[in-house]
């Protein structure tokens, strides 16, 4: 009987573990990002004490030799979280597989990528936040002792059983940890989040972008980018090869300051790193609703965006640089967002917050 029963869990083992599945995951990222993503902490630049904290926390686990800890990294879009995981993975010398909560659609999704790692493999899941309630019941058992719950048959001839899985790192990544279920956030052993990063350290990654994808740049030229990418490395290395660009084609093939300064002049880039979306949001929150307070869904109708993408991609920046402020009542330019547009402030409009 035990024989028959072990050979019914095989068999339902088998059909999880069909590589046809629709949630999309890979092993090797290809393309221009997977080119100058830094394999090791030595050539990853910003994030000091994280990357501190985590070196200790490799080295114990295998001094240990168990699996390391579960993580959770959040914080605004494109401050390095997926190269964060790739660089944890070949530091604990293991396999990554990649994918994200919206691709997990149906249990047997989630059910299949845990049934494929292998012992000591790291599995990222970026914007875990959006992760279905199901898929997130059967990561817990996963997550803690490493067994799949699987319930198989209908009516009175149900029956539940235990599956094990190898033993691997989740490593969660999201831009709003406050979406995220309490019972699934406690179940990371190490949450940390990335911070925006400084024009110091933004310079050093456009220079060393440059160098991979073989551009010339001078330190001036690199300032300049590093000034204009909203304290973000994603938009430092996507206007590294747009300066690159004008400067083969309007200059002789080095990236300088004025070069740079042209180039992103010519996309709307301003000094500070606002873009033509920017400028447009603060001014229509300045002219058309006296600087606000005004709701997030209000202004998303009347600029024609998203609430998501404004929230997500916009405000953060925005808020950091003291352009604008959240209060109860709505969002609020501030004096620095006039002054910055040369817009004049209406002191009876405006409210201290």
């Amino acid at each position: 009987m035990i024989i028959e029963d072990n050979k019914k869990q095989n068999k339902e083992a088998q059909k999880v573990k069909n590589p046809n599945l629709s949630a999309s995951f890979t092993t090797n990222e290809t393309g221009y990002e997977n080119n100058i993503r830094p394999l090791n902490f030595d050539d990853y630049i910003g994030q000091k004490s994280l990357k501190e904290t985590l070196k200790i926390s490799i080295e114990a686990s295998k001094k240990r030799g168990t699996h390391l800890d579960h993580l959770l990294f959040y914080g605004p879009p494109g401050l390095g979280k997926t190269t964060l995981a790739s660089i944890i993975a070949h530091e604990m010398g293991s396999s990554i597989k990649i994918t994200s909560a919206p691709s997990i659609e149906r249990p047997r999704d989630i059910i299949g990528i845990l049934m494929q790692l292998k012992e000591g493999d790291v599995l990222f899941i970026d914007e875990i936040h959006r992760l279905n309630k199901i898929a997130e019941e059967i990561l817990y058992p996963a997550m803690e002792d490493f067994m799949i719950d699987l319930t198989t048959g209908k009516s009175q001839s149900v029956k539940t059983m235990r599956i094990p899985v190898a033993k691997f790192t989740l490593i969660g990544a999201t831009t709003k940890a406050g979406a995220l279920s309490g019972p699934l956030r406690d179940r990371f052993g190490i949450i940390h989040r990335l911070e925006f990063y400084t024009d110091d350290e933004l310079s050093d990654i456009v220079k060393r972008t440059a160098k991979i994808l073989d551009f010339k740049i001078d330190d001036e030229g690199a300032k300049v980018i590093a000034q204009r990418s909203r304290c973000t490395p994603r938009i430092a290395n996507r206007l590294v090869k747009r300066c690159a660009d004008w400067a083969i084609v309007k200059s002789s093939g080095t990236i300088t300051s004025d070069v740079a300064n042209m180039a992103l002049n010519s996309l709307d880039i301003d000094e500070l790193g606002l873009d033509i979306t920017d400028r447009n949001l603060l001014s229509l929150m300045i002219k058309s609703f006296q600087g606000g307070p005004v709701g997030i869904e209000t202004l998303a109708a009347a600029l024609g965006e998203d609430v998501r993408t404004i929230e997500d991609v916009y405000e953060p920046f925005l808020i950091q640089k003291g352009f604008l402020a959240r209060t109860p009542r709505g969002r609020k330019v501030t004096s620095l967002a006039y002054k910055h547009l040369n817009l004049k402030e209406d002191k009876a409009q405006m409210q201290l917050f």
